[in-house]
């Protein structure tokens, strides 16, 4: 990647007028290339080219933009390899990861808006009135401006642009400043695949400047953010002043209610799996372990175990399960919570220390087991956004439901048991916008994803998502013909009965 070209506006690469920024591998600590960042005016210059170019991509058939995300996905698969190698090198994952989740995943989500383009579909025709017939049409809103975040930047980037594109919209995206070239990427490549100049662009600068102006630009119709609570909160604020629409993905806290029919090794290598995936970097991670009485020596004992066996190491390596965070910066925030959760009597099973030697150069920090904590505490009711889980004891089943739902946070949970009613009754009862039961983590193109309470509103993925980026018409004939409509007699009362004697 070119250094100082980190701004895609109007189809083409640009260089941004803000301040200078390093990127840093967060794995070897060492700088990648220098970006220099987006002002409110390189914004202003990125949504004022999505209004230019909505006319003639809003009017296009939905085959028209059908065939134009089958050859973006095509492009992307031709890029598959450096999208794998620039997402590894800028956020620290294991390239495995890169290579096997996170780009496979974004292509066949563009496959599946591909499809979906041409199914916006409204309320068919029919009367619902004697004298009129009526019908319901989705139209684009105007100009998307979107926000996502570090932890998954080439699938946020495809989370927040597919729906928003297929729909007839265009948008604006900014990527964090920490993880652009993914986002740059897709944004070349729906150029390559012929999407129209302006309809896809990318802002890369800071939230203060960029995502501000992004948000209360005048022309933004909808404002898509991704990240914490606090920040979405924000959004929200500056979205307001002027009665914009928001959609919103925030934290999460996600709970994982293990009964006592459950089977423990399954349990125990889900919980794993859920809580250190990205390097537990992951809004819907498994954080909360709570485990019926009778199965909790056992879970602790083999989570233990598995995390031990965790291979963390050089991210583009094929053995490393788990590479570094994001940042130094964002490691010493993780670790602070471990060792406050020490401090105030909790039991750290395995982990909880930033590892020294060899590691001393990257932000890595190994998967941490947690035991004897307290409802009411920090690391039970915050969200961490690390490779940390917090595993308590529950006696009930009403008791395990009532303490997963037990924080702010409604993203993403899961329910592991044998009993079909136990399980059905856990997707019911847990407030969160997924629940899986007997698996934690996988997503797909076709299903929504959001939250309740305060991981937000909104749905990404699935033809849901097609109610975040459309507006509903309804559209009402008058059928008979009649100039002196029955409803009007509300109106001209005098005049309709003179005409009736």
């Amino acid at each position: 990647m070119e250094d100082t070209v980190h701004q895609y506006i109007d189809g083409r690469r640009q260089a941004g007028h803000g301040t200078t920024l390093p990127l840093v591998n967060p794995a070897t600590g060492r700088q990648l290339e220098t970006l220099v960042l987006a002002t409110a005016d390189d914004v202003d210059d990125a949504v004022r080219a999505a209004k230019r170019a909505f006319p003639v991509w809003s009017r296009l058939t939905p085959g028209e933009r059908s065939d134009a995300l089958h050859r973006l996905a095509a492009e992307l698969e031709s890029r598959a390899e450096e999208m794998a190698q620039v997402e590894t090198a800028q956020t620290g994952k294991s390239l495995r990861m890169s290579r096997e989740f996170d780009v496979p995943g974004s292509i066949d989500n563009v496959e599946f808006f591909a499809g979906a383009a041409r199914n916006l579909e409204g309320r068919a025709a029919a009367e619902y009135s004697a004298d009129h017939t009526s019908m319901v049409r989705r139209e684009p809103l105007g100009v998307i401006g979107s926000i996502a975040p570090w932890n998954y930047p080439l699938q946020m980037a495809a989370w927040k642009i597919l729906p928003a594109i297929a729909a007839g919209n265009t948008i604006v995206l900014k990527p964090s400043e920490m993880t652009p070239g993914t986002s740059l990427i897709f944004a070349e490549a729906a150029t390559a695949a012929g999407i129209p100049d302006g309809v896809v662009n990318i802002v890369t600068g800071d939230g203060k400047e960029a995502g501000e102006a992004l948000v209360g630009h005048p022309d933004v119709a909808m404002s898509s953010f991704t990240g914490s609570t606090a920040v979405g909160r924000r959004v929200m604020e500056i979205a307001g002043r002027r009665g914009a629409r928001v959609h919103l993905e925030l934290g999460g806290k996600a709970p994982f209610v293990v009964f006592d029919d459950a089977d423990v090794e399954a349990a125990a290598r889900g919980a794993v799996a859920g809580s250190i995936i990205n390097g537990g970097q992951d809004c819907t991670a498994a954080t909360r372990a709570y485990v019926q009485a009778p199965l909790f020596n056992a879970f602790a004992e083999r989570v233990a175990e598995l995390m031990r066996g965790v291979r963390m190491g050089d991210p583009l390596a094929e053995t490393t399960d788990l590479g570094s965070l994001i940042s130094a910066a964002h490691r010493d925030r993780v670790a602070g919570f471990v060792d406050r959760a020490r401090e105030a009597g909790a039991r750290v099973e395995t982990g909880g220390e930033v590892p020294a030697g060899a590691w001393v150069d990257g932000a890595f920090y190994p998967p941490t087991l947690i035991t004897g904590a307290a409802q009411d505490s920090e690391i039970v009711q915050d969200e961490v956004f690390g490779p940390v889980l917090v595993a308590l004891p529950f006696e009930s089943d009403d008791e395990g439901l009532e303490l997963a739902n037990d924080t702010p946070y409604g993203l993403a949970a899961s329910a592991w048991t044998n009993d079909l009613r136990r399980g059905l009754r856990a997707s019911a009862e847990i407030q969160a916008g997924c629940v899986w039961i007997n698996d934690h983590i996988p997503m797909l193109s076709e299903m929504p994803h959001g939250g309740y309470k305060a991981s937000g509103f909104g749905k990404d993925m699935s033809a849901y998502s097609f109610e975040e980026y459309t507006n509903v018409k309804h559209v009402m004939i008058e059928t008979t013909g009649r100039a002196d409509k029955e409803w009007q007699h509300t109106v001209f009362r005098a005049e309709s009965a003179e005409r009736r004697d």
